[in-house]
């Protein structure tokens, strides 16, 4: 095709025929007719595909760099202008606030460029497992938070969602069933339980309901919103719905059949229809989010929802070759941080900002977010081969069904390479690229797996971060909900669902 006296390449030819649509809306139901070739298409999304994965991208990367060179005083700003407070000796501090611009970054450490996400502790070894770090005293996670999590779901089915269509309704409210609440609530019970524990470390036991029964909530402190208690169930219910809504479009783009022991939405209710359903509830959970009125708590779990995105590319693409050398193991690793860990982190982190604790508070619960989510992930890797729908709500080999080489096939990869196994190395990496798509494949790579210390050395990594996840809450001062904390990191890993 020629245009002002040049040939257009196919990229280019795809692209302008992609801006022609959106300039032209009215008149895309002709654009939809008209005769691009399959090979255009494809080179158009695959270039996409491979800008987005990349690390440094310039997709991702502008909007943070300049936010950080922006950000001035790196001081901690938060409530839209006003004082902020933190605790000093049990008395409140009131440093001024800097001048702030629509560039500047609220909080210190809300993007990854603060967490540089290239040590994943491949080389750490465990210090306590199977053991309990000393001093922790038998604490149920589960236990303790029960009330608030039995009532979490019908929270968001009458408070948080609700809409005039009915289909729609009925979509987004598929795994907030009264009769089948589903799923662990591992991110809420994050949040219940860490609000409970960084009150905990700063006054112990300091409140008993008049009925002497205690309260997982703790009344507020003087120099924090009166209202806390009930922001930081709001925030609890947040990290659900966008964890749900996460769900929903990673079973349509996953073509699954199954989650949580029921048929996955889109097979109930189409794809369009579950994929409005994912976004409504990500609609939802901003509008409740924004309702907390903390830009901090914003900005942090806002990024959340960019890196659902950048892991579901990445996850796409499938392996790094941006220059980098990334190997497959990191890569992999960086993208589970993305699509698991972020939320976790970042959860935990906006819980000790909602509270306006200091920072060292907000830095380690931070930390045992991202460790958590680590040691959650990999986990679930190892289940992927010896679960099945009765355990994991989802047929055993999903990942490896879907194309995905997970930890115990890149460790696997990783052992032949070690072993100069140029013959194993070669046929699982071929393996690999084309994403299990041959006959014979799935068994070729399950005997491989088992025949390596794939799943083995998945689970030590998992237990080496569920450990990292201890150290970081063990900062706290003792009491049952830190040591619950410490119990939930052990049970990630110590779980067959």
């Amino acid at each position: 095709m020629i245009t002002g006296g040049r040939k257009l390449t196919s990229t280019a030819l795809g692209l302008q025929l992609c801006c022609l649509r959106y300039r032209l809306k009215s008149s895309s139901a002709i654009l939809d007719t008209l005769p691009i070739p399959e090979s255009i298409r494809e080179t158009v999304k695959t270039s996409i595909v491979e800008e987005a994965s990349k690390s440094k991208s310039s997709i991702w990367s502008d909007y943070n760099k300049n936010n950080h060179q922006s950000n001035g005083g790196g001081k901690q700003l938060t409530n839209n202008g006003e004082h902020n407070g933190a605790y000093v000796s049990g008395h409140a501090s009131f440093p001024q606030r800097n001048t702030v611009t629509i560039d500047h970054e609220i909080t210190p450490g809300i993007f990854e460029d603060d967490d540089p996400l290239n040590d994943w502790n491949l080389n750490d070894k465990t210090k306590y497992w199977p053991d309990l770090p000393p001093g922790v005293s038998m604490s149920d996670p589960f236990l303790l938070s029960k009330v608030e999590i039995n009532s979490l779901a019908q929270t968001i089915r009458e408070d948080l969602l609700g809409t005039d269509h009915p289909v729609l309704n009925k979509a987004a409210a598929y795994f907030f069933d009264s009769d089948d609440n589903g799923g662990k609530k591992v991110r809420p019970m994050m949040v219940i339980l860490l609000s409970r524990a960084l009150a905990e470390h700063v006054r112990p036991s300091h409140d008993l309901p008049e009925n002497g029964t205690p309260s997982v909530w703790s009344s507020p402190f003087p120099w924090q919103r009166s209202d806390l208690p009930k922001a930081q169930r709001r925030l609890a219910e947040i990290s659900e719905l966008i964890h749900t809504a996460s769900l929903f479009h990673d079973d349509v783009i996953d073509e699954a059949e199954t989650r949580r022991g029921k048929t996955a939405v889109h097979q109930v209710f189409g794809n369009k229809m579950a994929i409005l359903a994912g976004d409504y509830l990500l609609a939802r959970a901003s509008i409740s989010l924004a309702r907390l009125r903390q830009v901090d708590v914003v900005e942090s779990m806002s990024t959340i929802i960019e890196h659902l995105v950048r892991g579901e590319v990445m996850q796409m693409k499938g392996s790094s070759d941006d220059g980098e050398e990334e190997s497959r193991l990191t890569y992999y690793l960086r993208k589970n941080y993305f699509k698991t860990g972020s939320l976790m982190s970042n959860s935990c982190r906006s819980t000790a900002l909602l509270g306006n604790y200091p920072q060292d508070l907000v830095d380690l619960s931070y930390r045992y977010g991202k460790h958590i989510g680590m040691a959650f992930q990999l986990v679930d890797d190892i289940l992927d081969y010896e679960g099945s729908v009765a355990t994991m709500g989802k047929s055993a080999l999903s990942d490896l069904k879907a194309g995905l080489a997970t930890a115990p096939v890149l460790f696997a990869l990783q052992q032949a390479h070690e072993e100069a196994d140029t013959s194993s190395s070669h046929l699982l990496q071929t393996m690999i690229d084309r994403k299990f798509s041959q006959p014979g494949d799935l068994d070729e790579t399950v005997n491989m797996v088992y025949a390596s210390k794939g799943i083995e050395r998945t689970k030590e990594l998992a237990q080496t971060h569920a450990e990292l996840a201890m150290n970081a809450v063990l900062q706290l001062n003792q009491s049952e909900y830190r040591d619950a904390l410490v119990h939930l990191a052990y049970k990630v890993v110590d779980r067959t669902r």
